[in-house]
This record gives structure tokens, sequence and C-alpha cells, in this order.
């Protein structure tokens, strides 16, 4: 193991060790973290890339790891949480949030604020850098649609702004971002009835409460929706909703959620995850492309 004392040194509480996944991901399984940071400034994670650029030292930065698999063989290197990163400033017509702000909390404002245009988005579970990094999106409304621009730490650790224009993006991606560490975002609204956002917000809530399983522990949507379809249907249509391997299950109200359903591996949920690829592009021919991110070695 490389030497971190200088990580220790400089994070004190914020540096652990060997900390397991089920403590920083939504899936609540994986093997440990090498190391885990939770860098209170953007000073703070700049130095700690650096740190991890100057020893060739392997790293990853992750939000609120709600859209990641963790392998039960760990992350080696050093893993970077900008949970602490959450401040949301709002001016105006526009609303400037950190990285690690919870997505749900932009919504919210948002909404309450009479700024239209994410307020469908609402129950999201993911950070603010998670969503951008992904569009994430739900119920006809994407990250993209309001974000106005992006700044964000490039590989040489220089901070840059990037407007929307210049970040290459579509359903689910953000390919404009690959090699960037997210800072912040500005997103920028048009003025609406805060009653009439507020009720869309609480509609959404309410629907994602009756649908999907909120009661286990899962990282959302596990594929993406294929072209004029939905995942969760095909799977249905596969007969699959149940389907256990080991703690990780399919869920029987939700097909497009995999859930631990009780002591459940990461190889638990990867098998899963493969047998539904499978069983799905047997019975239709179609192959679903995953949606969440493989952490590690599986």
């Amino acid at each position: 193991m490389p030497d971190y004392s200088a990580l220790k040194e400089k994070f004190g509480p914020h540096c652990l060790f060997g900390e397991p996944a089920a403590s920083f991901t939504t899936y609540r399984a994986g093997g440990a973290a090498e190391a885990l940071l939770r860098p209170g400034t953007p000073e703070e994670l700049r130095w700690a890339c650096a740190w991890c650029r100057a020893g060739g030292t392997p790293w990853r930065v992750l939000g609120r790891g709600s859209n990641v698999l963790v392998s039960d063989r760990g992350l080696p290197g050093v893993t970077i949480l900008t949970g602490r990163l959450a401040a949301v400033d709002l001016k105006g017509g526009a609303l400037e949030a950190q990285a690690g702000a919870a997505w749900d909390e932009v919504a919210r404002l948002s909404a309450e604020a009479g700024l239209a245009g994410l307020e469908k988005t609402s129950g999201i579970p993911g950070s603010v850098g998670g969503a951008v990094r992904m569009n994430a999106g739900a119920f006809g409304q994407e990250t993209f649609d309001r974000l106005a621009s992006v700044r964000a730490f490039d590989g040489a650790g220089r901070e840059i702004t990037l407007l929307k224009k210049d970040i290459v993006h579509g359903y689910r991606r953000a390919e404009g971002l690959d090699g960037l560490i997210v800072l912040s975002a500005r997103f920028e609204f048009q003025p609406g009835d805060p009653a009439m956002l507020l009720q869309d917000r609480s509609c959404v809530l309410a629907s994602r409460e009756a649908k999907q399983p909120l009661d286990y522990p899962s990282a959302g949507s596990v594929f993406k929706r294929p072209q004029n379809d939905y995942a969760s249907r095909l799977i249905d249509a596969a007969g699959l909703k149940g389907l256990r391997v080991g703690g990780a299950e399919v869920s029987p109200k939700h097909a497009g959620f995999i859930v631990n359903a009780g002591g459940a591996t990461a190889a638990d949920i990867y098998a899963l995850i493969c047998r539904v690829r499978a069983a799905v592009k047997e019975k239709t021919g179609v192959d679903l492309q995953l949606e969440q991110i493989l952490l590690g070695d599986f």
C-alpha cells in the first residue's frame, strides 16, 4: 500500500482507510476503498488530485455513490467523495450549486423560488456533479435542459469554465466532460408559479414512492432506456421480476431496479445484471445498455 501519511496529515478525520463501499454507495454493497477522502474546499480537492497524479496513485471522484457498483475486491488507491462541497447559491433566475450538493435540493429550491424546468427531476438521489456528468433526468426533463455552464478542473488541475454549448451531450451522457472534475454547475430558468411547480414536484415524488422500491438499497435504473421502449417493460415481459441471485433481486415493484434485498454482494448484483441482459437479449433481441457504472475489478 502507498504511503498515505501525507493524506492523513492533510485531511485528518476526513481521511479514512479500508472503508467499505456499503458506507458510501446506495447499493450498500462492495469491497473497501483503500483510502477515502472527503475534501471540504475546491482547493483541497485540487490538492488531493495533484497528490495522486504526482505519485501515480489510482484515484476517482464520486458524489453520493448512487449510480455505481463497487467490486467486492474493493477500490485500490484513493476514492474522493464530494459530499462536503455542497453549497447552493440562488440569485435571481439562476442557481449555482457545488458538485457535492444533493440534486434533489436543486430541484426543491428552484421550484420553491418559482424557477421552472427541473421540478420533474425531483427525487433523483445523486449529487449535482453526478447529475451533470450523466445528464440525469426523469419524467421528460433532464439536467442539461437548464444547465448554463460548468466549472471544473482539467487534467492539469487548472480551473476552467465550460458553457453548455461547449459540452457534447445527449441522453444520459456528457462526453464533453470526460477527463474533467466537476466543481460546480450553474442553471438558468424560466419563471414559473411556485405553487404549480411544487405541486408537480409532489406528484413526481408520490409517483416515485408508489412505483419504485425506495425501501430497499439500489442504485436506481440499472439500464438505459432502449429506443422507443423501456428497459423495465422488456425485463417484465421476459418474466424476470423477482429473479434473485444471492441477496440481489430484480424488484417485484419495478423491473428496472435491482435491489439489495439483504446481504447482497457486488458479485450477486453483477451476476443478476448479466442474467437479465442475457435473458432480455434472448427473448427480445434487445441488448440492454448499462446505465450504472462498474468500479473495480469484475
